[in-house]
């Protein structure tokens, strides 16, 4: 019953906090902080496994089955960085600030606590970085992070847990296990994404579909664990290979996943704040019972805290410095760099026989200023709150390290999320050209569902069915030269009945597949950016969901 109400309570803030503009994640957490001092509310506990198995596999497997593979590779250099390589330095940059500052915290201890707070959550970020304007670019590299830093630091936490435990890991080398735990729950996702598709291939049904697809998270979480790999890299992989081929399926069973796991992200999101919220009162009696003192633990987490927020910036200007651009001109010097070594790369390939990359596939590098804004999305989330209370109780210092986690996982929140909007609107950093890259992408998109629809239609105006008035087939010739839609709306006219009706949606669902095909090769090739091209995929979809209205049997 608790968490039935702590779940209806989260919606309801996340309501009144979108309609005052408000970032829903910033105020679900003030009033679940506010309501854990509610005098008699009953703890809300969970296990960690709950929180790893039920509501991280969904989360992740939603972003991935919408993210880009090509944004993803193409900016696997920062994702790698921030998601890796930024994971790893921060758990080792806090395990020495935290023995240096909590008292009686051990080194493996402290390892401990690093890994817990490493891992940022790109949710809120994201989300005011999208509403804001950013450009798709520091969008992707904020997106493509968060599907891999939680990897990183739960595999480093299970290490160092392990150790201070007097565990056993199945692979002693920390490298190796990692290295391990990364193949082997690609592989994990992979499988269960190609199990998948071929169970879709044969279901045929819309409803059967989409409940096979909210299986697919947990199942390869699931195997993933199984063989003591890595669960979160299972989820995206799984996700990533769903939603490339996704376009393969019915429209009906898109149209219904876009709209199912757009509730599930705002349900699972509003309750992991919540959630956070929720805990600090107990997370203080806590360290009552323990025989610490809360003033010292919580003083000694301001300053993890504030180690936690410089750390983000000094590693992304030491690691990624070199490559950024002072302003996104052609004129820039590292801009002009860029574009000569894509040029060079070009030719090499086109030496060998290989077909050049198109321009738009071409190195951005970050500028100074959005690379400020992407150190400043340090936010923390479901991962260190689950981390926190996976804590087991034979590590030395756990309420301390559940304390200094929950500190930093709200406080970050409330100092860099609350901030953020602020930041990217003083350093100017929304794209005023963003627009008008889009609209150009969409013409693109527009042109290659207008040849493929043509090529179609011209079949079908040069061999036409029996029972189709020739007259009907000569004016909607005419009105497709002016409108690539055509094929929709000759199957809404009037004079096509019976017969006539049914050989016209034939012709649209193949002109409708046509056009899925070619938007599908164009991003393959590059001709068409991968973001305007989904949008047109959804549009196509749209449209063949109403021309099967139209004809679909009334009773």
């Amino acid at each position: 019953m608790q968490l039935l109400l702590v779940i209806v309570g989260a919606i309801a803030v996340t309501a009144f906090a979108r309609q005052k503009a408000a970032q829903p994640a910033l105020v679900i957490t003030v009033v679940g902080l506010a309501a854990s001092f509610i005098p008699g509310i009953p703890r809300l506990e969970l296990d960690t496994d709950v929180v790893l198995g039920v509501v991280l596999p969904p989360l992740l497997y939603s972003a991935a089955l919408n993210f880009s593979v090509i944004a993803f590779l193409r900016k696997l250099g920062p994702i790698l960085v921030l998601g890796v390589g930024l994971v790893v330095a921060t758990t080792f940059a806090i395990g020495a600030v935290g023995a240096w500052v909590v008292p009686g915290l051990t080194g493996g201890a402290a390892i401990v606590l690093g890994a817990v707070v490493a891992p940022p959550d790109a949710v809120s970020a994201v989300a005011i970085g999208r509403e804001l304007g950013l450009r798709r670019r520091v969008l992707s590299v904020l997106t493509g992070e968060s599907l891999v830093n939680d990897a990183a630091a739960l595999t480093l936490f299970s290490v160092a847990v392990a150790s201070v435990a007097g565990d056993h890991t199945f692979i002693d080398s920390p490298i190796l296990l990692f290295l391990y735990s990364s193949f082997a729950g690609i592989a994990a996702g992979l499988a269960i994404g190609a199990v998948a598709l071929m169970i879709r291939r044969v279901l045929n049904d819309a409803a059967l579909e989409t409940v096979l697809g909210l299986v697919i998270p947990f199942a390869a979480y699931m195997l993933a664990e199984e063989l003591e790999a890595s669960g979160v890299l299972a989820v995206v992989t799984a996700g990533f290979l769903v939603g490339q081929l996704s376009v393969r399926f019915g429209y009906e069973t898109r149209l219904q996943e876009r709209q199912v796991w757009g509730a599930v992200d705002v349900l699972l999101e509003a309750f992991v704040f919540a959630y956070m919220g929720l805990q600090l009162r107990f997370v203080i009696d806590d360290l009552g019972d323990a025989g610490a003192s809360a003033s010292t633990v919580f003083g000694a987490g301001v300053l993890v805290l504030l180690a936690v927020i410089v750390i983000r910036p000094v590693v992304l200007f030491l690691t990624l410095g070199a490559g950024l651009v002072v302003e996104d001109r052609p004129d820039d010097p590292g801009i002009v760099r860029a574009q000569r070594r894509f040029a060079e790369m070009n030719a090499r390939a086109v030496a060998r026989g290989h077909r050049p990359r198109p321009a738009h596939h071409a190195p951005e590098p970050l500028t100074l200023r959005e690379a400020v804004v992407v150190s400043w999305t340090g936010m923390r989330g479901v991962v260190t709150v689950a981390a926190a209370a996976g804590v087991p109780a034979t590590v030395p210092g756990r309420p301390e390290i559940q304390a200094i986690a929950y500190l930093v996982a709200v406080g970050t929140l409330l100092i860099q999320g609350a901030t953020l909007p602020w930041l990217i609107r003083k350093l100017g950093v929304q794209d005023p050209t963003e627009a008008q890259r889009a609209r150009e992408q969409r013409r693109t998109a527009e042109l290659v569902v207008r040849r493929a629809a043509g090529d179609v239609f011209r079949k079908f105006v040069a061999d036409p069915p029996p029972g189709i008035d020739p007259k009907f087939i000569e004016a909607a010739s005419q009105r497709f030269e002016r409108r690539r839609e055509d094929a929709a709306d000759a199957a809404n006219d009037p004079r096509t009945q019976g017969a006539a009706g049914r050989a016209m949606t034939d012709l649209t669902r193949e002109v409708m597949a046509a056009q899925r095909a070619a938007l599908v090769a164009a991003i393959r090739t590059g001709e068409v950016d991968d973001e305007a091209a989904r949008e047109l995929l959804d549009e196509v979809d749209l449209q063949e969901a109403a021309i099967a209205s139209r004809f679909r049997p009334r009773l």
